[in-house]
């Protein structure tokens, strides 16, 4: 079998190959270049998984020297069977749809029509699973006329990717882990996370906060689970908690405002084999129009929740919407005012955080990314804190290294939260550790896998070290005012010396004869001073 490393750079290789045709027919950074390239590789996915779980399921046909032929051959009762065998993380494709059908077809005239409604069948026979649902209730489907954004040459754009696709295939990748495809997937839309330089969640969420927050989260083997994160982005935290679960043991949701994160979330569950989970991706306003509810009303409750929300945004248009009856629940602490001059500083994560606590399940439990100010905050940050501590709900802080997010000099915490923790907490002070690298113009500090791992053994045991970690009470919390630094709980030691009282006095009488002779200067320096200043004023 081809080496893992190798299959991967090739993975990168065809990635690169995609960008370099969008460049080659003017969409080179440009912003429908995004679409192109992840929708062309989810349909170059998807043929390939198809392919390779057909041939898992009838022996025959994998015997076969020409595989794809072989299954173009069946007739349509015998390809009915089949179709009926598959998962439901199998895409459903006609030999005509095809990449290798598309392929022998591209001298065709209007290449790019059959291209683009191959596509759009697709997407259309398999809306009621693949389809990402908006706040109303509409259906997105996987792909789109792609061959629209290109204003000229289109028949020959899609010879063009045509080509790249047909020498790869993903066969060999199809079982392997979880890592593996996180990163295929961070550098797949490297070029693309990021939302006009906003503090907004698309960011890529650095693995060693994921798994700091997935494997502290997840101590306990668990099974038939929720998993929800209000500000999904690409879905990075949610990836982890459901890879640290079991993907066939728990049940993913989330909602996001964003209809290009909402498209890389979609990405990620299907290359993560979540797509049981496909229609409890929401694309709306968590904040202004949460989607996951109750039967009977009220907000869902979930298991596990997993949040990395923007922490500042301009919500002013819909602020005074927010605050109704309804609401004065969930925003419990409060909801930040319109700043009279920068509305952009507005602080979105702490509605984010109401929005969480009052989302969590009876024995849930939650993490949240938030600036490391909200720890010692006033205000509506302290009455949340208050509200975690008066609930025996606080289980452990965080605090992360500056630098650990590459596009924001915000220091981060993580605030991990449960409805079943009666016991101390654990404040962990981690801002020291990690190595700082440069990128491009911004630095970033990289967490090493034993830094991750003396977090998470840290966390999970509660264990005390001097100025990194301490355990402490609620009541201690109470008495230092609800904040949550760990450096105000830090043991503050004082070296003692033993000497003799004779000592101690020689010591005394220099210390006073020392000041003497500092006062004695001082008295010098304060008669020069007038002369000095009348000389200064005579040369002016």
């Amino acid at each position: 079998m081809e080496n893992i490393t190798s299959f991967k750079n090739k993975t990168k290789s065809l990635i690169d190959d995609l960008k370099s045709v969008c460049a080659n027919y003017g969409l080179g950074n440009d912003g429908n270049e995004f679409k192109i390239i992840t929708q062309i590789f989810l349909y170059k996915y998807l043929n390939d998984k198809f392919i390779y779980e057909i041939k898992k399921l009838d022996k025959k046909l994998s015997n076969s020297e020409n595989l794809e032929k072989a299954i173009k051959e069946l007739n349509k009762k015998e390809y009915d069977i089949l179709l009926m065998q598959l998962n439901e993380n199998v895409a459903r494709l006609k030999p005509e749809q095809f990449i290798s059908s598309l392929f022998e077809r591209q001298n065709e005239p209007n290449f790019s029509k059959i291209f683009d409604n191959n596509l759009l069948d697709i997407s259309n026979e398999n809306r009621g699973i693949f389809s990402v649902l908006t706040s109303s209730g509409e259906k997105i489907v996987l792909f789109e006329n792609i061959s629209k954004y290109v204003s000229d040459k289109r028949d020959e754009f899609c010879v063009a990717i045509i080509n790249k696709l047909i020498n790869f295939s993903f066969e060999n990748i199809f079982e392997e882990s979880f890592d593996f495809y996180s990163s295929i997937f961070e550098y797949l839309i490297k070029d693309y996370n990021i939302n006009s330089g906003s503090t907004y969640a698309e960011y890529f969420t650095p693995h060693a906060v994921s798994k700091v927050m997935a494997s502290c989260l997840v101590d306990e083997k668990v099974n038939n689970v929720t998993c929800y994160d209000p500000s999904a982005g690409s879905g990075t935290l949610l990836m982890n908690i459901a890879q640290a679960i079991g993907v066939n043991k728990c049940t993913i949701y989330s909602q996001d405002i964003s209809q290009k994160s909402s498209q890389l979330l979609r990405l990620n569950l299907i290359l993560n084999n979540l797509v049981h989970s496909m229609l409890n991706i929401v694309q709306g306003n968590t904040i202004l129009e949460p989607f996951h509810k109750q039967s009977k009303g009220g907000l869902k409750k979930f298991d596990y929740i997993v949040s990395n929300p923007p922490f500042k945004l301009d919500f002013s248009d819909y602020r005074d919407a927010l605050d109704t009856k309804e609401n004065h629940d969930r925003f419990f602490a409060g909801i930040p005012k319109i700043p009279p001059k920068d509305k952009k500083k507005m602080a979105i994560y702490l509605l984010f955080f109401q929005h969480i606590i009052k989302s969590i399940s009876e024995k849930g439990k939650a993490a949240i990314v938030v600036p490391t100010g909200f720890l010692t905050s006033k205000s509506i940050g302290k009455k949340i804190r208050e509200h975690l501590i008066n609930f025996k709900m606080l289980r452990g802080v965080i605090s992360m290294p500056k630098d650990i997010f590459a596009d924001t000099g915000t220091n981060v915490s993580i605030i991990f939260f449960d409805n079943n923790n009666n016991t101390d907490a654990i404040l962990i002070n981690a801002s020291n550790l990690g190595k700082i690298v440069k990128l491009g113009k911004n630095q970033k500090t990289l967490l090493s896998k034993d830094d991750e791992e003396l977090i998470i053994n840290t966390f999970k045991t509660s264990k005390k070290i001097d100025n990194f970690s301490v355990k402490v009470s609620y009541e201690q919390v109470i008495k230092k005012r609800y904040s949550f630094s760990a450096g105000q709980y830090f043991d503050v030691k004082v070296d003692h010396t033993d000497i003799s009282s004779q000592e101690f006095d020689t010591k005394i009488n220099n210390f006073k004869k020392d000041l003497e002779n500092f006062f004695k200067d001082s008295k010098e320096y304060e008669k020069k001073i007038p002369e000095e200043f009348n000389k200064i004023k005579y040369e002016n």
